[in-house]
């Protein structure tokens, strides 16, 4: 089973920067596409940004070049650099460690279980 553990989120003024880090355990961690995920309170979960195993990288359209998303395979940990946050980032941010890429869709599915989460807050 996996388990996640998610931090780095918290309380920052719009055009701040926060870097998320998850590190997992009890996956094949090095092997699987790896993504992060958010949901603004009353919203369904979105795609955030996917990092693969070859180091395809794919993000949302609202990022908007604002966040870098990578992976060290050594310490099962992805991580995720935000940086010029809006207060419209607002949300909890949860990482997946099984993302299945699919093509006939164009988009990206989260197969592995979601962890608590890390609140982001952006005031303005």
């Amino acid at each position: 089973q996996v388990q996640l553990v998610e931090s780095g989120g918290g309380l920052v003024q719009a055009g701040g920067s926060l870097r998320l880090s998850c590190m997992a355990s009890g996956s094949n961690f090095s092997a699987n596409s790896l993504g992060w995920y958010r949901q603004i309170e009353g919203k369904q979960r979105e795609f955030v940004a996917a990092i693969s195993a070859g180091g395809r990288i794919d993000y949302g359209d609202f990022v908007e070049g604002r966040f870098t998303i990578s992976r060290d395979n050594a310490k099962n940990t992805v991580y995720l650099q935000m940086n010029d946050l809006r207060p419209e980032d607002t949300a909890v941010y949860y990482c997946n460690t099984d993302l299945k890429w699919m093509p006939y869709v164009d988009a990206w599915w989260a197969v592995a279980s979601w962890g608590q989460g890390t609140q982001v807050t952006v005031s303005s």
